[in-house]
């Protein structure tokens, strides 16, 4: 019989090996960006979102926030790395406007950060209430991404088109959160079973839309075009 631990460090360590290929999966579009010297048609705010979530779980995850989840820290640590990463590679080659931008929300969310953890430190003296303000800080700022990205799923349906949907990603942020879910299950978080569960319905969405829009859309049309050729003409009648 698997003790409640082993169970809780087994879906752990499944967790931040997704969370890890979920992490680097924006890799083939920074190769792209320079290969081809351009960040053209590149959405920035994704990233940003990103670089703040980072941020707020790595500060979350520390011993003197919430001490039962420094099994966690290291993928957090790894994420906002890459955050960082991507985001320098898009200053290197961005025009002046773009840089200029970039520049002032990165200044804007460490101000915000800043001033999360002066609050949680200097007035915040137990790691219980720690916990609880950076608890409700990260899963409400997460459930705003997850509930964002929907707007992925309105293009798919206003274009008709999975263009610009990846399922790889897609899937993989679905597969993610339904494994953090099952830890929080494990743990006892209502913070990262509320957080994890959108994210899970948020995923499940996409992935329903994609599959009709890539498998049943295009046979509905072929369907439909069959139809309208077995339709019989008739031709005017002239007078």
């Amino acid at each position: 019989m698997v003790s409640a631990t082993v169970a809780q460090n087994m879906v752990a360590i499944l967790g931040n090996l997704i969370s890890f290929t979920l992490f680097f999966s924006p890799l083939p579009t920074f190769y792209k960006i320079i290969n081809t010297n351009s960040v053209e048609g590149f959405h920035l705010h994704p990233h940003l979102a990103n670089l703040l979530s980072s941020m707020l779980w790595v500060f979350y995850r520390m011993p003197f926030i919430h001490p039962d989840h420094i099994l966690l820290l290291p993928v957090n640590v790894i994420g906002l790395l890459l955050q960082l990463l991507y985001l320098a590679i898009f200053s290197i080659f961005a025009h002046h406007k773009q840089r200029k931008t970039l520049g002032i929300w990165v200044v804007m969310e460490l101000i915000f950060m800043a001033i999360i953890v002066a609050i949680t430190m200097l007035l915040l003296q137990q790691t219980k209430t720690r916990s609880l303000m950076m608890g409700v800080i990260c899963n409400t700022f997460n459930m705003v991404i997850y509930i964002s990205s929907l707007t992925g799923v309105m293009e798919m349906i206003r274009k008709k088109s999975v263009k610009h949907m990846s399922l790889a990603v897609s899937f993989t942020s679905f597969l993610n959160a339904c494994v953090w879910t099952a830890y929080a299950i494990l743990k006892h978080d209502i913070y990262m079973q509320i957080n994890n569960g959108v994210g899970v319905i948020s995923g499940l969405v996409q992935l329903i839309v994609y599959a009709y829009y890539s498998l049943i859309a295009p046979k509905l049309e072929e369907e439909a075009e069959k139809e309208l050729k077995n339709i019989p003409f008739h031709g005017a009648h002239k007078v």
